[in-house]
């Protein structure tokens, strides 16, 4: 078992920058890719951004140029830096980690989630 202690979510206005983490414990052995996903209010939830162990990434269209996902290996930590961010960006933020295979991620586990609220 992996488990995802997320932290730095809350309230900024648009424009502003908010840095989240995510710190993985457990049987980190068992993944090779963690990336983060949000849920707003009546909407699916959708992927945000991965990074693999080697360190690629992968993100949204709506996030690209805004937000930066990047990790420490030595503390099996995640962090997603988000820039100029927009009233669409409100959702609850998830950390997830898994498998990443053929350009994707398979989700294994899930953190608790995050609330990521931008608002004047």
């Amino acid at each position: 078992q992996v488990q995802l202690v997320e932290s730095g979510g809350g309230l900024v206005q648009p424009g502003g920058s908010l840095r989240l983490s995510c710190a993985a414990s457990g049987s980190i052995f068992s993944i090779n890719a963690m990336g983060w996903y949000r849920q707003a209010p009546g909407k699916q939830r959708e992927l945000v951004a991965t990074i693999t162990s080697g360190g690629s990434t992968n993100y949204a269209d709506s996030v690209k140029g805004r937000f930066t996902i990047s990790r420490d290996n030595a503390k099996n930590t995640v962090y997603l830096q988000m820039n100029s961010l927009k009233p669409e960006d409100t959702a609850v933020y998830y950390c997830a980690a898994g498998t990443f295979y053929s350009g994707r991620i398979y989700v294994n586990y899930w953190g608790q989630g995050t609330q990521v609220t931008v608002s004047s």
